[in-house]
């Protein structure tokens, strides 16, 4: 795939846990050549935690794509008639953002960015983690499973004794996520034993 010509929406909620993982991730469209828009919650805006402090975050975010941060409602509304973005990519995905899309709420950035990409019937890619996937939450994962142009970056239980209700996509297949996206296609397989991904078993 040619993302020279290509223009990525990449946004990020709260789970300031994940942020470290998918900075790369971030940097891997940089580095194919495509642009890269970012978009953050206001968790992100506002909130430090002992992951680190959300300035140095959204200096990191900044200083990789090169482009200022969408970070309100208003500045993201114009993604919808600009048709700016190919694709738009939430990752990390909270189970507090899947939620709210699940249930077609707009009250933040990254849910209006995901409503004009909806809009424009282009893809978004959606990368979870939640400690709620098989809980509560599982039910607004699998009205997003089945949204026309919604995709997921496969994922798994990433420590089912400790956290058995816990879902958290691999990070590093946000990029291939989005090639077979683009086409159409969800990256497969979808549910993957990450677990053992993680720890070796």
């Amino acid at each position: 795939m040619d993302w020279k010509t290509m223009t990525v929406g990449y946004a990020l909620s709260g789970s300031h846990c994940t942020f470290e993982e998918v900075m790369p991730q971030i940097q891997r469209f940089i580095d194919a050549g495509a642009k890269v828009v970012p978009i953050i919650s206001s968790t992100l805006l506002t909130t430090d935690t002992r992951f680190g402090k959300a300035e140095d975050w959204r200096k990191q975010l900044k200083d990789i794509t090169g482009n200022d941060i969408i970070s309100t409602i208003v500045d993201a509304e114009p993604l919808g008639p600009t048709k700016l973005l190919d694709v738009l990519v939430i990752a990390p995905c909270t189970g507090n953002t899947t939620s709210k899309l699940a249930n077609a709420l707009t009250e933040s950035p990254i849910l209006m960015a995901a409503k004009a990409q909806m809009r424009n019937q282009r893809p978004i890619v959606i990368a979870i983690s939640t400690n709620d996937g098989l809980g509560l939450n599982a039910a607004n994962i699998a009205k997003l499973l089945v949204t026309k142009n919604i995709y997921f970056v496969p994922f798994g239980q990433d420590a089912p004794e400790k956290k058995p209700n816990s879902l958290v996509a691999k990070m590093d297949l946000i990029m291939e996520t989005c090639e077979m996206a683009l086409q159409g296609k969800q990256l497969q397989p979808l549910i993957i034993e990450r677990f053992r991904y993680e720890h070796g078993a």
